[in-house]
C-alpha cells in the first residue's frame, strides 16, 4: 500500500489513479499492488501533489509573455533616442540613434557632426 497523505493531489490526480488502479485490478494485479503502481504513475507523470508556488518554478506563459513585451518596448524606446538614462548612456548609443535625437531637438548642422559632436550638441541642448 502507497505511503503518505493523498491530502496534496489535486482531483484530477486524484481521478487518474483511480483509473490506472481499476485497470491494474482487471488485469489480475492485487489492490494494493494496482494502488501502489497507479500513485507510482501519477506522481512520475505529473511530480506529485500539488506545488506551492514561487520560488524555484518556472513563470507562466503569460508572464514571459508580458516580460517580452515590456523588454521589447524598452528596446524601442532606447532605439527611438529615450534610453533611460540618457545623459550617462550617450556614449553607448548608435550615431543613427543620437542623430534620430537630434533631429527632434532640432539642432543645426547635425547632419555632418560626428559622434562625439554630436553628444556634445545633445548635452548643451539639454
Amino acid at each position: 500500500m502507497p505511503r503518505g497523505s493523498k491530502a496534496k493531489y489535486t482531483a484530477e490526480q486524484k481521478r487518474k489513479a483511480a483509473h490506472i488502479e481499476d485497470s491494474y485490478e482487471q488485469k489480475g494485479v492485487s489492490k494494493d499492488e494496482a494502488e501502489a503502481r497507479a500513485w507510482a504513475t501519477v506522481n512520475k507523470q505529473s511530480g506529485g501533489g500539488e506545488k506551492s508556488g514561487g520560488s524555484g518554478r518556472r513563470k507562466p506563459a503569460s508572464a514571459k509573455s508580458e516580460d517580452r513585451k515590456e523588454s521589447a518596448r524598452r528596446a524601442v524606446a532606447s532605439r527611438e533616442g529615450h534610453p533611460r538614462n540618457s545623459q550617462a548612456s550617450r556614449d553607448t548609443q548608435t550615431v543613427d540613434s543620437l542623430m534620430k535625437e537630434a533631429r527632434a531637438k532640432k539642432i543645426p548642422g547635425r547632419s555632418s557632426m560626428r559622434k562625439q559632436a554630436l553628444i556634445e550638441a545633445l548635452r548643451k541642448a539639454g
